[in-house]
């Protein structure tokens, strides 16, 4: 079967061609509860270009060459003998987190924290290929209407971004402002999610023009030029009070002290991105008692709730398709914000 895989790290995407399109061994069912998927669509994430910089290795001492592709949905192609909940040819959608089940986290329902966790595309061979092999339990049929090519950035993108927006639902009162940091492939959805769950004022603050026009598109009730004093704007906006919450789906560069800026005091902000720092003094935290949360995916109950939603119209995935012999067309595309939305690569 046809593949991309990872051989060594860039740490400065450099490379015209990061990852290796080749012809690999197909994946084989080994295992009662092992189902094979024919992947229709997988996801590309900025976590991915973050694999490929290397900034993984050292957490979960990841060992190239293997396959990425860390959010997929396709068809059911093979099941072992012990599978009971899908056949071939159901459409189902990919769970990245493969969890044990019994640790204290997966019993309380926080499975997304699970103690043993193992994440498809990022310790084991993803779905940047035609074929992969992942557990009965890792599947959730799609309901009728639900394409997997669309579908494909929910167990993810889509999940990360559902999973911060409830949290920030559940702290805040009915018409509070809250500032969105990039309206990309995450941003996009928790602004739809926002919508969708509260009664929220949203700024959207984004870099590109792409970005800022699809928050418009969705309902942003102000949207911010992050290349020209965000942090001003959008104390203006606030009457100088600053957002009582920021969910910063960037977390580079210079954005985590921008979002602090912007969080008035006693607010909240929630780091979803990553690749950048934190530097808080001590007693700025004192003083202001803004309270930092941090954001891993989601739990399955969550994204079952998405689903649904989703399948409804409640939250619509802009995606923007490339056959897997263009994925490293994607990545640049991706790192220079000229995706619209998710990027979508289909063996």
């Amino acid at each position: 079967m046809k593949a991309a895989r990872l051989y060594e790290y860039d740490p400065d995407l450099r490379t015209s061609e990061p990852l290796k399109i080749e012809e690999v061994p197909e994946p084989e069912i080994h295992e009662s509860l092992d189902v094979m998927v024919r992947v229709g669509g997988a996801g590309l994430c900025r976590t991915d270009i973050h694999i490929i910089q290397g900034l993984w290795d050292d957490a979960l001492v990841v060992d190239p060459p293997y396959i990425l592709g860390h959010e997929n949905a396709g068809w059911v192609e093979e099941v072992g003998a012990g599978v009971r909940h899908v056949k071939p040819g159901d459409p189902v959608l990919v769970i990245p987190a493969l969890t044990d089940g019994v640790c204290h986290a997966c019993r309380r329902g926080e499975d997304n924290q699970c103690e043993n966790l193992v994440w498809i595309g990022i310790q084991k061979d993803g779905g940047f290929a035609d074929l992969m092999v992942v557990k009965e339990r890792n599947l959730i049929t799609l309901p009728e209407g639900l394409d997997p090519v669309k579908a494909a950035p929910l167990p993810d993108a889509g999940l990360t971004a559902y999973h911060t927006v409830k949290r920030a639902a559940a702290l805040l009162h009915p018409g509070a402002t809250v500032a969105l940091i990039g309206i990309g492939g995450l941003g996009h959805l928790g602004l739809q999610a926002v919508r969708a769950l509260t009664s929220f004022r949203l700024i959207a603050i984004d870099i590109s023009e792409t970005g800022l026009e699809l928050a418009r598109e969705l309902g942003a009730d102000q949207v911010v030029d992050a290349s020209s004093h965000p942090v001003e704007a959008v104390m203006e906006i606030t009457e100088d009070k600053g957002a009582d919450a920021v969910i910063d789906f960037v977390g580079e560069g210079d954005v985590p002290a921008q979002a602090l800026q912007m969080t008035r005091f006693g607010g909240y902000y929630f780091v979803v991105g990553y690749g950048g720092k934190i530097d808080v003094p001590t007693m700025e935290m004192i003083a202001t008692e803004k309270k930092i949360i941090g954001n891993l995916g989601g739990t399955s109950s969550e994204l079952m709730e998405l689903v649904a939603l989703s399948a409804r119209g409640k939250i619509e995935i802009h995606t923007q398709a490339f056959e897997l012999d263009r994925i490293n067309e994607a990545i640049a595309d991706l790192n220079a914000y000229r995706i619209k939305g998710r990027a979508v690569v289909t063996p």
